[in-house]
């Protein structure tokens, strides 16, 4: 296990606002995973470490786990504290985010306790002192109670303990994450820092728009992050019917037949669905999501973006993502310039901003009545495979509840 400092709540100065110090893009783990990439711990099948190595040079300082994610926290922690990486890149040069409260496909655990111990093996797993940004992982699978007491949790590890600094939720389905920030600022007063939303920014489902941004924004949510812009793996040349996703990916058969013909549609204009699907989604969230976005010194100052969150399994997908992205930020620069590059530079990303939009419209009248459609989450019927008596239960055998009560004494 990796070692950690001393947990000391750092009082000294005030917590900034997120959204001042969380850039516009990250980088999501959740392709380090068996769901994803047959064997994930291979480095010939996942070159991890040359993935995350190229993430810092190419200066995205913000990474996205969960322990649901099989091996992703593990291998994560790995890439970031190998040597090569810690000679160059200190712990405070990068900005670091998990998740806690479920523990399988149809288990979740909220209780304190449970988080807690969450908490803790996730800094093990690591290799660090503190978490920057923590969510409460699928919120909508467990009841409105649960989550009140589990964010209750997140932040006295934050106020009392110090291994937290900012506290969110994730999930599906967004008038269920709209309604859940609603609660946590109504009946304590405070509201969340982050809510991360996943598949309902792309081309095929919009339903994160102005309205949800209207809902956080009442509900004093500071930064609201996109992420799954290929709807976990659906809007891709190659799509869900084969490899791991194939077993697993929830969209029903006719949605993933009405993908294959958007890809014949990228095809006939000789560009990829997965690079249209980016690119949109990057550029309108930059746009849409600005008023609840990041800082970043790629911006022009006093400026937010929308922040979305990539995944990759390869070093050459992230280099096409940075790609996409630093496009999408040429187009936010001022209109005018003195110098000739730079003013090309951003009229390129406005005609092809208006490119991608058209081919994008004509997707959505092929698409028909399968957009903005979103499966159900949790399924009807669901019911938590976690027994009541096991509610808070946590190993004993690996040592972490030890170590960090030792610390904390």
């Amino acid at each position: 296990m990796g070692s950690v400092g001393p947990l000391v709540p750092d009082r000294k100065q005030p917590k900034q606002p997120l959204h001042e110090v969380l850039p516009p893009l990250l980088l999501g783990t959740a392709t380090f995973n068996y769901q994803y990439v047959s064997d994930p711990l291979n480095p010939e099948v996942l070159p991890a470490l040359s993935i995350v190595t190229r993430t810092l040079e190419l200066g995205i300082s913000a990474f996205d786990t969960s322990p649901y994610y099989g091996p992703s926290e593990q291998i994560l922690g790995d890439a970031l504290s190998h040597p090569s990486n810690t000679a160059k890149f200190p712990r405070s040069s990068y900005f670091l985010v998990t998740k806690a409260g479920r523990i399988g496909p149809s288990e979740f655990d909220y209780s304190p306790a449970w988080i807690r111990y969450s908490i803790y093996r996730s800094l093990e797993r690591l290799h660090t002192s503190h978490l920057d940004l923590v969510y409460l992982h699928d919120a909508e699978f467990v009841t409105p109670q649960e989550v009140l007491g589990a964010v209750a949790e997140l932040r006295r590890l934050r106020d009392e303990e110090g291994v937290i600094r900012y506290v969110g939720i994730s999930g599906f389905p967004v008038n269920t994450l709209c309604d859940l920030a609603t609660l946590v600022k109504t009946e304590t007063n405070e509201p969340l820092d982050a809510v991360l939303s996943y598949g309902h920014f792309t081309i095929q489902n919009t339903m994160l728009s102005t309205s949800a941004v209207k809902r956080f924004d009442k509900a004093g949510v500071d930064v609201v992050l996109n992420a799954s812009m290929l709807n976990m793996g659906l809007l891709t040349t190659r799509g869900v019917d084969a490899g791991p996703m194939a077993a697993w990916h929830p969209s029903p058969e006719g949605l993933r037949k009405a993908v294959r013909d958007l890809v014949a549609l990228a095809q006939a204009e000789d560009e990829k669905l997965e690079v249209v699907a980016i690119r949109w989604a990057m550029d309108n969230w930059a746009r849409e999501g600005a008023s609840m976005g990041g800082s970043s010194s790629w911006l022009p100052a006093g400026t937010r973006a929308g922040v979305n969150v990539m995944g990759v399994a390869t070093v050459a997908e992230l280099e096409e993502t940075y790609r996409v992205f630093r496009s999408v930020i040429e187009g936010y620069n001022p209109d005018t310039y003195s110098n000739q590059k730079l003013a090309q530079a951003h009229d390129w990303s406005l005609e092809r901003r208006d490119k991608i939009q058209k081919l994008v419209e004509r997707m959505w009248e092929a698409l028909g009545s399968w957009k903005d459609y979103s499966w159900s989450s949790p399924d009807p019927g669901f019911v938590n495979s976690r027994k009541q008596e096991d509610m808070g239960v946590v190993p004993m055998d690996d040592g972490i509840m030890e170590k960090y009560s030792k610390q904390l004494r």
